[in-house]
């Protein structure tokens, strides 16, 4: 199973100090977040995609290629890169270069954001939001598959034999998760093609969660990518923790208390009830992560939400510790331990996508179709 950190890149003052950090320490933050993660031995390191204030990602392939050179085994996604608003043409050659450039380490979810105004500043249209994110996927997975491609859609100019460079390494597009909260059709998608569907559950309850989550399974069995439970799915979490639950509370509370997203509204412990956030000891944590199965079913990815709301990241960097030594090691070895055998314990890699071969379901637009008319052609 992978575990990792994702960072939103909010630049939001420490309600403790009354400091600001500027934009580029905000950006030397994350990067140092990243190294961390690996110092201490989770998977992945994801950032997000935004495109206005407060945030600071607004150029995920750019930031990654920099952590790439700086790390040996760390895993680079995004927790969202906008399918709606980028080209697929630019998604197409920004990650196959981030991949060469990482040697494979590189995936990415797809999502649409959580900024209305973004899409008429990239000439879109928000009431479209869910027929961009299938038009232009669908692009997306031709111009990594196909050497050469005619396109004609409803949201692009037309393509006439075009061919998208680089070339995915080895031939093998980055594995990709869909992700998304409440959009019933993002899930069909994820199912439909047999990718991995990621909800990042952040701000809502465990039994929302595990309805959206398997609905996608249902739909991965029902496209015969493989049974229900062997859905590749990935989850959110927030998490702060101290020696004592009151510990961590009393320094997580003024952080939590002026949040921009949810600051000034429930009480914490009113959140942490119906959230995910777990706000107390590492064996809280522990525990809470692993009921998630028990909602959702055996799951391959989780990543932790903890450098946000002006925490400082010298205490960001402290909870990383504490995740790497003290949290994961017995997630990974209980989450093992329940996990049955025929249940992928880790998402597909570019190493796993390689030797599965071009003909593997990861691979194809829509393979079961495909076998379908195949097969009606042979009879």
């Amino acid at each position: 199973m992978q575990f990792g950190v994702f960072s939103v890149g909010d630049v939001t003052t420490d309600p403790t100090t009354g400091r600001t950090p500027s934009e580029g320490e905000r950006i030397e933050a994350m990067t140092r977040i990243a190294l961390k993660a690996e110092e201490v031995g989770l998977d992945v390191f994801a950032t997000g995609e935004h495109h206005n204030p407060p945030f600071v990602p607004s150029a995920p392939t750019t930031h990654l290629a920099y952590i790439a050179a700086q790390t040996e085994r760390l895993l680079l996604s995004t927790s969202t890169t906008l399918i709606t608003t980028t080209d697929p043409v630019r998604i197409a050659e920004d990650y196959a270069f981030l991949q060469h450039l990482a040697k494979g380490r590189v995936d990415l979810m797809m999502g649409r954001g959580n900024t209305g105004p973004v899409y008429p500043w990239f000439g879109k249209d928000i009431r479209q939001g869910i027929p961009l994110a299938i038009e232009n996927y669908h692009l997306l997975r031709r111009l990594w598959r196909e050497d050469v491609v005619d396109w004609q859609g409803k949201f692009r100019t037309p393509l006439q034999g075009f061919t998208s460079t680089p070339r995915p390494l080895d031939d093998t597009p980055p594995f990709v998760w869909h992700g998304s909260i409440r959009s019933t059709e993002i899930a069909e998608q994820a199912a439909y093609y047999g990718d991995g569907f990621f909800h990042n559950h952040i701000f809502w309850n465990i039994e929302h969660t595990a309805q959206m989550v398997n609905l996608y399974r249902r739909r991965f069995e029902h496209y015969r990518h493989g049974g229900a439970d062997q859905a590749i799915v990935g989850l959110g979490g927030q998490v702060f923790m101290g020696a004592t639950e009151a510990e961590a509370k009393r320094v997580f509370r003024p952080y939590f208390d002026n949040a921009p997203v949810y600051g000034h509204g429930p009480s914490l412990e009113e959140f942490t009830r119906a959230t995910p956030l777990t706000v107390g000891t590492p064996e809280m944590v522990i525990e809470r992560t692993l009921g998630f199965a028990d909602a959702v079913g055996d799951y391959q990815r989780q990543l932790f939400l903890i450098d946000h709301a002006g925490l400082p990241v010298e205490m960001v960097l402290e909870q990383m510790e504490i995740l790497g030594r003290e949290v994961v090691p017995v997630l990974r070895r209980e989450f093992e331990a329940r996990r049955p055998a025929h249940v992928p314990s880790d998402p597909p890699t570019h190493a796993s996508l390689v030797a599965a071969g071009p003909d593997a379901p990861h691979h194809l637009v829509a393979p079961v179709r495909a076998a379908e008319q195949a097969a009606a052609v042979a009879r």
